[in-house]
């Protein structure tokens, strides 16, 4: 283990959330006036937090709030006492920025390096970083806390892949972080190329940044002959590194609560849910000074369980997230989420893992359109294809495609750089 922490008994972890829970929500409603009126408005004062289990009755921060309190409103601190601002990466309208103190980006680097451990890398390893440098915390979540696990950083950020290539070769690169998608395009590419990357040193992918389903994982690790774990994170609480999995068991991202602490509530009526049970991810910053965070409702669809993992940590465990609330599509009242699509689909040994949906309004109903690609090395003719993955999806997921179009490989366009689009929404 990087930390004794890693496998407190639940009982002093719960004390520790409790101190830690008092003292953030003390410096909101001190130093942030939008938590002060908030509180206010809630009827809670600091002073009413006995316990962890008190969280829930402090209000929701939602991601509009970040936006209407731009540049700096949600700030907890003075200038003077900032050392970086980064925002998230969000496409549309102004980016969320988000702020770090000297502590939190000590904080950062432990709990990444604390991640990067659990993942398998070693201080011994050399660890290429393929994620972006620059406002999106990827890059520079993932570099330093690398160089804190001290282990050797390659800073390649995103794109270039001829050059990502040849620094995995010449270097012997050990580990490697980037986007799910971008992996299997550098398996593709590699293949392009004609090197085999199974054949080179490369052992370990830390994926993030990208929702992803096990299949998609499984088509990784065949693809680069590798173990891949799946990292979380967001701008909005640290960057990377609020949970990730464990080489040992990869079942479930553990969560590292001593500073973020979780909860699962129903989407829609806001209501906590129970271990087990699927809904949004809840979040509260347990140590944040810059830009503390109360129950940040993420968006994202997952579930929570608490029993001792296989690695013997006892942190709380996160599935996989299995789509956001917000990217949920309703078609013809069928409500489905893209990654449930993409599961079906890749679950196919004949589909290859890239597709896009586009979805459309035609008068009042909604229609959904699919475009797959035949794998390399599919059996299956396109039109015999076509009829499996329209039964598969009827028959799973009760979904009825409007046109399902199936594309030799190769034909859907790939990226370099940044966040793949799956989801095309034209309505």
């Amino acid at each position: 283990m990087y930390h004794d922490i890693e496998t407190t008994p639940r009982d002093e972890l719960e004390a520790l959330q409790t101190e830690r829970l008092q003292e953030t929500v003390r410096h909101a409603y001190d130093s942030v006036d939008f938590y002060r009126d908030r509180l206010d408005a809630a009827g809670v004062s600091p002073d009413d937090i006995d316990s962890i289990d008190d969280v829930t009755s402090l209000p929701f921060t939602r991601k509009e709030h970040f936006k209407n309190q731009y540049p700096d409103g949600l700030f907890a601190v003075p200038n003077e006492d900032l050392r970086r601002i980064q925002a998230s990466s969000g496409t549309t309208g102004k980016q969320k920025l988000v702020a770090y103190t000297e502590s939190d980006l000590q904080v950062w680097k432990d709990v990444m390096a604390r991640s990067l451990a659990a993942a398998g890398v070693d201080p011994a390893d050399t660890f290429q970083n393929a994620y972006g440098y620059g406002l999106f915390t990827g890059g520079l979540g993932f570099h330093d806390g690398v160089e804190e696990l001290g282990a050797t950083v390659v800073p390649t950020g995103g794109g270039n892949t001829a050059r990502q290539l040849e620094m995995l070769e010449d270097l012997g690169v050990d580990a490697i972080g980037c986007t799910p998608s971008y992996c299997l395009y550098l398996a593709e590419a590699a293949e392009e190329r004609g090197l085999d990357i199974r054949d080179l040193p490369l052992s370990t992918v830390v994926i993030g940044a990208e929702p992803f389903t096990d299949p998609m994982r499984e088509e990784i690790e065949a693809a680069l002959d590798v173990t891949a774990i799946d990292i979380y994170g967001l701008s909005e609480l640290i960057g990377p590194g609020v949970s990730i999995e464990c080489a040992e068991a990869q079942d479930g991202m553990h969560v590292w609560e001593d500073h973020f602490y979780p909860e699962i509530v129903d989407p829609d009526t806001g209501e906590p849910l129970p271990d087990g049970e699927r809904g949004e991810l809840v979040l509260t910053s347990l140590t944040k000074e810059a830009l503390p965070v109360l129950r940040y409702r993420t968006g994202d669809v997952t579930s929570l369980t608490r029993e001792t993992c296989d690695c013997g940590r006892t942190a709380v465990r996160m599935d996989n997230i299995s789509g956001r609330v917000d990217d949920l599509l309703i078609v013809r009242g069928v409500n489905v989420y893209a990654s449930s699509v993409e599961e079906v689909m890749i679950d196919i040994e004949d589909v290859a893992p890239h597709y896009r949906i586009d979805l459309y309004r035609d008068g009042s109903l909604d229609t959904m359109e699919i475009t797959v690609e035949r794998h390399a090395d599919a059996d299956l003719s396109q039109e015999a294809l076509r009829e499996l993955i329209e039964d598969r999806l009827n028959d799973v997921l009760n979904v009825t495609v409007d046109e399902l179009n199936v594309v030799p490989y190769g034909a859907i366009e790939r990226h370099e750089t940044g966040k793949v689009k799956r989801v095309f929404d034209h309505r």
